[in-house]
């Protein structure tokens, strides 16, 4: 019953039921990456490309589609992982969750949050000051 009711209610957690009700009718599931996001293809759109989307398991974030899923999200290739034997870069990163907002976010040296002093700028900078 909470699945549902999420379904209905909201939009960022896993798939609102329209994308529910679209997917079982016009989606081709394509694969899987392994924080379990599912990847569908449908009809042609207006522009000559058949439409991709992404069932987020979990809450929807853009940055946790994984990089080689990237890549067939915008097209940049027409062969999803699933399709191939894809080897992330050795440059490419695992995902790390967006921890803006929360007790874990990075606060560096000098911020309001940290209760820190500012360093005093240097070299050919001066910070404007009101009634200058």
């Amino acid at each position: 019953m909470k699945n549902l009711l999420l379904q209905i209610f909201t939009w960022w957690n896993g798939q609102t039921m329209g994308t529910r009700v679209f997917t079982w009718r016009h989606g081709k599931k394509v694969g899987e990456d392994e924080m379990g996001n599912v990847y569908y293809e449908g009809p042609m759109t207006s522009w000559g490309k058949p439409k991709r989307w992404v069932v987020y398991k979990g809450y929807a974030e853009a940055s946790a589609i994984a990089p080689g899923w990237h890549g067939w999200m915008h097209y940049r290739t027409d062969v999803p992982p699933s399709q191939e034997d894809y080897k992330a870069r050795e440059w490419q990163k695992p995902h790390k969750a967006n921890m803006t907002g929360t007790p874990l976010a990075y606060h560096p040296k000098g911020s309001l949050a940290t209760g820190g002093e500012r360093a005093r700028v240097t070299g050919d900078y001066d910070a404007w000051t009101p009634g200058n």
